[in-house]
C-alpha cells in the first residue's frame, strides 16, 4: 500500500505540473517575449512591452476597477444570502422545504439568458438598466445557487453538536458563528468566494444585456484584445484576468485570520 502511494504521489505532482503549472508558465513566458514564434523552443527577446501596454491602457484600468468592484459586491451579497439560507436548509425541517430548495436552485436549471431578459424588463421599469447596480443584481442569478449548495454541505458536515455545546457554555449568536462555525466552514467559504468571483468575472452576455455597453468589464475587452493580433499583449491581459480571483481569495484568507483566533484542523 505504501509503495502504491509512493508511486502515485510523484505521478500526481507531474500531472499537476503538466495540466496547471505548465500552461501558466508558458503564458507568462509568452507575456514577456516579443516575439515567440511557432517552432522555436525558447522566446527570442525578453521584454515587458506587453505588460506596459496592458497596464497603461486607461480603458482597461477602468474596466479592471469596475470588474473588481462588481465582483466584491456580488461576493458580499452572496455571503449575506447564502449563509443564512444554507443554515436553515441544513438544520431545519419545515413544510415546503423541497420546493424552497428547488426554487433556490432554479436559476441555474433555466437558461440564464431567458432569466436575464425577464430581469432586464424589470430593471428598465425600476430605472436600473445600463447601470452598475443592475449588473451586480444580474450576476447574483448564476452565483447564489452555487453558494447556497456549498454552504449547505458545510453546515450539514458541521452538524448541530458544536453549536449546541457553544450555546450551553454561554456564547451568543456572533460568538458562535465566529468561534465555532466560521473556522469549520473555512473550506466552504474559500470555495464559495473563489467560485463566485470566477463566475462573476466570466459573465459577458449578462453584462452586455444589463449594462447596455455603459458598464465595461474585463470580459468585454477580451475579444478586442484577441482581434488585436498581439500574442504578447493577449498573454499579459490573460494573466491579469486570472490574478483577480486569486487576489480575492488571498484577501478573504487575511480577513479570516483577523476574525478567527485559531485554525480548525479536521482529522
Amino acid at each position: 500500500m505504501k509503495t502504491v502511494k509512493n508511486i502515485l504521489r510523484p505521478a500526481g505532482a507531474v500531472l499537476f505540473l503538466l495540466i496547471f503549472a505548465g500552461p501558466i508558465l508558458l503564458l507568462f513566458l509568452q507575456s514577456v517575449s516579443s516575439p515567440w514564434r511557432f517552432g522555436t523552443l525558447f522566446p527570442g527577446d525578453v521584454n515587458f512591452s506587453g505588460w506596459g501596454h496592458v497596464l497603461s491602457d486607461p480603458v482597461l484600468q477602468n474596466a479592471l476597477w469596475v470588474t473588481v468592484s462588481i465582483g466584491v459586491a456580488v461576493t458580499f451579497i452572496n455571503l449575506l444570502i447564502a449563509i443564512p439560507a444554507a443554515r436553515v436548509l441544513a438544520s431545519s425541517e419545515f413544510r415546503g422545504k423541497s420546493m424552497v430548495d428547488i426554487i433556490l436552485f432554479m436559476p441555474i436549471l433555466v437558461p440564464v439568458i431567458a432569466v436575464a431578459m425577464g430581469l432586464h424588463l424589470a430593471l428598465i421599469r425600476l430605472g436600473l438598466d445600463d447601470s452598475w447596480t443592475g449588473v451586480v443584481l444580474v450576476h447574483l442569478i448564476p452565483t447564489v445557487p452555487y453558494s447556497i449548495r456549498i454552504f449547505r454541505a458545510g453546515f450539514e458536515r458541521l452538524g448541530k453538536m458544536w453549536v449546541e455545546q457553544g450555546r450551553t457554555l454561554g456564547s451568543g449568536t456572533w460568538q458562535t458563528f465566529r468561534l465555532i462555525e466560521l473556522p469549520q466552514l473555512a473550506s466552504s467559504l474559500r470555495a464559495a468566494v473563489f467560485l463566485t468571483l470566477v463566475i462573476s468575472l466570466s459573465q459577458y452576455v449578462l453584462t452586455v444585456i444589463i449594462g447596455g455597453g455603459r458598464v465595461v468589464t474585463l470580459p468585454m475587452l477580451y475579444y478586442p484584445y484577441v482581434s488585436g493580433g498581439s500574442d504578447t499583449i493577449l498573454a499579459a491581459f490573460s494573466i491579469l484576468f486570472a490574478v483577480v480571483p486569486l487576489t480575492g481569495v488571498l484577501v478573504m484568507e487575511a480577513v479570516m485570520r483577523l476574525l478567527v483566533p485559531y485554525r480548525f484542523y479536521r482529522n
